[in-house]
């Protein structure tokens, strides 16, 4: 048993270590899980943990929202007449959803390095706020209910 524990914890550093060199930061991989996966006990654990979400020094992100629809649907959100300027960024522009998605709000209640983060689970419906390039999103920004 002993032993599992520690093959468990070097994979995990291991891969920690392979997410470091090549670490995904598209808007799908960070906040796009449709089909909602199953794990729905501590989802958001889970997510943070399997998509490595993590702020900056590897501190715990306070919130963080995963949206439960098809990405093509998401992709619509960038020709949204709903234009506006993106909050903290003044000459950025942010495109609003004009349909309400499903989302997982995780809210951080324990920890402050990652991995050892924990987290509260909240079921949103909300508009999607998100910056775009001429591919599609870059980042989301924030919800409105």
């Amino acid at each position: 048993m002993i032993l599992m524990v520690i093959i468990y914890l070097m994979l995990l550093f291991w891969e920690n270590e392979q997410n470091e060199e090549g670490e995904e930061s598209t808007i799908e991989h960070l906040h796009v899980d449709y089909p909602q996966s199953d794990s729905l006990v501590r989802y958001c654990n889970h997510m943070v943990l399997q998509r490595v979400i993590r702020g900056p020094d590897n501190t715990c992100k306070k919130e963080h929202v995963f949206i439960h629809e098809r990405p093509r649907n998401i992709n619509s959100v960038c020709t949204s007449p709903k234009k506006m300027t993106c909050q903290n960024h003044s000459s950025t522009l942010c495109f609003q959803s004009l349909t309400k998605f499903k989302m997982t709000v995780c809210q951080l209640i324990g920890g402050t390095r990652y991995p050892a983060c924990r987290y509260h689970i909240s079921s949103v419906e909300g508009f999607i706020v998100v910056t775009c390039d001429d591919v599609g999103p870059v980042t989301f920004q924030r919800y409105v209910k």
